[in-house]
């Protein structure tokens, strides 16, 4: 039996005074009992049971909704790093250094894995033109394809999986030394100081590379379709703004920006919600990559449809 405010020797004898008014639980069966004080009843103590939680609190004292809690918590975190987006002062110098670090890890192996999409697709397209007589038309499936699908969704997974959990790695390490608490007893508020930069700098980053890899992707695709598959030069150019046009490119933009800006949120809530150690930090930056594939695949699915009706 656990005592809640007070003590009590022996159950049977439990009494206090009117100031020690106390409740015990007992450990075995959860249920709360609360004393009553001496002098209320006749009897020198008087013991009333009652439930000590209900079915919902049982629920969560089990450890079942802790999911929904995290995800609670991650939405908080989330508003919390929007609001605090336009206000001063803001971390210039750090909003420059995570910008330049993640560029530099995330460029060359973008682009190298945006020219292998990039050069299946066009084989595979070119081999179904070319059986339809239509190989005048190879140029429309390669800017509709980089533009609004290979571009984006190539830069974030690798944004994603070398800058983001970078972000979650470094913040969490900051975490278990207890650096954030420190900026808060110096009066400085983490999210405004750390989270911000971050999340600032995948937006921007992984919209600059979807541009890159658009530009790259196709001139990938130029080169294979027209000195491997012999299609004519000319007919791939005229073909490339068939049906890809330019609210094709600002809505791709504006998904590599949502991608980042969500990579960015899920890596540095991560990180700041680090516990158990350094193999909490391991098991964060696990999390991170898992997370932010999933998100971004469903996000992409609903700006994909979004973008269909805006276009069509």
């Amino acid at each position: 039996m656990t005592l809640r405010q007070g003590t009590a020797p022996d159950p049977g004898t439990m009494s206090s005074s009117r100031s020690d008014l106390s409740t015990a639980v007992n450990d075995q069966t959860g249920e709360e009992m609360v004393i009553s004080p001496a002098g209320l009843a006749d009897s020198a103590s008087a013991v009333v049971t009652a439930p000590a939680t209900s079915r919902w609190s049982r629920v969560v004292q089990s450890g079942a909704s802790k999911p929904l809690q995290a995800l609670g918590d991650f939405f908080a975190t989330a508003l919390d790093t929007l609001v605090l987006i336009p206000r001063r002062p803001f971390a210039w110098r750090e909003f420059l250094l995570q910008c330049w670090f993640v560029a530099r890890v995330a460029l060359l192996p973008t682009l190298l894995l945006a020219i292998p999409f990039d050069v299946l697709l066009m084989f595979t397209f070119n081999i179904l033109l070319n059986d339809f007589g239509a190989a005048d038309y190879s140029g429309t499936g390669a800017a509709w394809g980089t533009v609004t699908q290979i571009g984006p969704i190539v830069t974030v997974l690798v944004v994603s999986g070398a800058g983001a959990t970078a972000m979650c790695a470094d913040l969490g390490a900051r975490t278990i030394r207890e650096e954030l608490d420190a900026l808060l007893v110096m009066g400085i508020n983490p999210l405004q100081a750390l989270v911000v930069p971050r999340v600032l700098s995948l937006t921007v980053v992984a919209t600059l590379l979807s541009s890159v890899v658009i530009l790259v992707g196709l001139v990938g695709s130029f080169i294979f379709s027209v000195f491997v598959q012999h299609i004519t030069p000319g007919s791939f150019v005229g073909s490339l703004t068939t049906i890809t046009h330019a609210a094709d490119v600002v809505i791709s933009w504006v998904k590599a920006a949502v991608f980042g800006l969500t990579a960015g949120l899920i890596a540095c809530y991560k990180g700041i919600s680090v516990s158990g150690g350094p193999a909490g930090v391991g098991n964060a930056v696990n999390e991170t990559v898992v997370f932010t594939f999933v998100a971004l695949f469903a996000i992409n699915i609903v700006a994909t449809a979004v973008g269909v009706k805006v276009t069509l």
